[in-house]
C-alpha cells in the first residue's frame, strides 16, 4: 500500500472552542473554506499557543478535506 499523500494549506485561525487544541481555520487558497483543525503533538509538547489572527499551515487529508491538523505557526 502506498501512503497516501497529505494536502499542506495555509489559513488563519477564526476562532478557538472551548478546547485549547481544537480550532477554526479559514483557508486561503482559491475557496475560501472554514475547516475544524487540530494541534500536532509537538506543538502540544512545547507548549505553542494558538490565538485567533495566527496564521498557520494546516495538513489535510484528501479523502475528508473537512478536517486537518496543524503543523506550523507562523
Amino acid at each position: 500500500m502506498a501512503k497516501e499523500v497529505k494536502v499542506k494549506v495555509e489559513g488563519k485561525v477564526v476562532k478557538v472552542n472551548h478546547d485549547i487544541y481544537v480550532v477554526e481555520v479559514t483557508l486561503s487558497n482559491d475557496k475560501t473554506a472554514t475547516i475544524e483543525a487540530h494541534v500536532s503533538g509537538k506543538m502540544r509538547r512545547n507548549i505553542i499557543r494558538i490565538l485567533p489572527g495566527d496564521k498557520v499551515v494546516v495538513e489535510m487529508s484528501p479523502k475528508d478535506l473537512t478536517r486537518g491538523l496543524i503543523t506550523y505557526r507562523m
